[in-house]
């Protein structure tokens, strides 16, 4: 990874008041210190990421595109023609064309992500492999609310969420992501969404700690991002990747352990560390079928169908929004 020192500032530059540099400060003046893994996917951190699916020990990946490639006939007769396809946080959206090939009747795909490069990169390209397909691409982080492209309004609309990405939320989280996503895809949508499972914890710790250390580089490239845009000063050689499966909250912790006491300055103001502190920067929460089921019931959505890989380590679900469910689960 690379490194970069940078020159202690008296007065903390203009970007030390955006919105990443409140959450950063927020996280590590917080104890436990923490920081939002959506930060994870700037440039590079989107193309680690890919990286990290190809890894041998990172199974999700493979077994989501194992349940779509068999099943993606199935999932596709809940899509209703001409709906449009939202994929929430679209990476490269290549799950999604796996949708888009058995969905022929689609009239839109909505990628939605923060990364802007590679979703320019990703809708150019499925404009070119699906010239009669409207390509609208939404640069916006999916944990906030974002408004979908007007013309939009009388199709319509389903919803993708798949890699698990609903595991990154505390459940309270997931369930208020959920009702967001069904109170804007509207009444009666339905959401395609890939759910990892509990499985044994050799496996996991294997998937999110692989040999080759990209993800090491994954988690340590958020300290590169601080440095590079909020003229911070991390070592990355002062800190160490610790991944590992909490057994009892079922979930993988990912956390920057610091190797030393140390000082370090961000955005204008001075982090201290002690030895062996850490920056908890991501959880991945595991579930069972009906505890993942349970949760979306407990969100306004309704279970149509569930499969799974061979293996049985990771799940893909279809829902349905109902809204007088959503208000009742609010009520509660």
């Amino acid at each position: 990874m690379p490194r970069r020192s940078q020159a202690v500032l008296s007065h903390p530059p203009a970007h030390a008041y955006s919105q990443f540099a409140r959450d950063v400060i927020a996280g590590l003046t917080a104890r436990p210190k923490t920081l939002p893994p959506k930060y994870f996917y700037d440039e590079a951190g989107a193309q680690l990421f890919e990286a990290i699916t190809a890894t041998p020990e990172y199974y999700p990946t493979r077994c989501e595109m194992e349940i779509l490639r068999d099943r993606a006939a199935e999932i596709a007769q809940f899509i209703a023609p001409g709906s449009a396809l939202v994929e929430f946080g679209s990476g490269s959206s290549r799950k999604a064309r796996l949708l888009l090939a058995a969905a022929p009747a689609v009239a839109a795909y909505v990628p939605v992500d923060i990364s802007s490069k590679m979703l320019a990169d990703e809708a150019q390209t499925l404009r070119r492999d699906w010239p009669h397909l409207r390509v609208i691409p939404v640069e916006a982080d999916f944990n906030e609310a974002f408004i979908l492209p007007a013309d939009l309004a009388a199709l319509p609309r389903a919803g993708f969420f798949p890699g698990s990405t609903i595991g990154n939320f505390e459940s309270h989280e997931a369930c208020a992501f959920m009702r967001h996503a069904g109170r804007m895809l509207g009444p009666k949508a339905v959401l395609i969404i890939g759910v990892d499972l509990i499985k044994d914890a050799a496996i996991l710790n294997a998937a999110y700690d692989d040999a080759a250390g990209i993800t090491a580089k994954f988690n340590l490239n958020l300290l590169t991002r601080i440095n590079r845009e909020l003229g911070a000063n991390f070592d990355l050689a002062t800190f160490s990747h610790h991944a590992f499966y909490n057994a009892e909250r079922h979930r993988i912790e990912m956390h920057l352990a610091s190797k030393k006491r140390q000082k370090v300055r961000v955005a204008g103001r001075v982090i201290e560390f002690r030895l062996g502190e850490t920056i908890h920067t991501e959880n991945s929460y595991k579930y069972s079928v009906e505890s993942f089921l349970a949760l979306a019931r407990g969100s306004g959505w309704a279970p149509l169908s569930t499969w799974t890989d061979a293996g049985g380590k990771f799940s893909v679900h279809v829902l349905r929004f109902e809204e007088d469910r959503a208000e009742r689960s609010r009520a509660d």
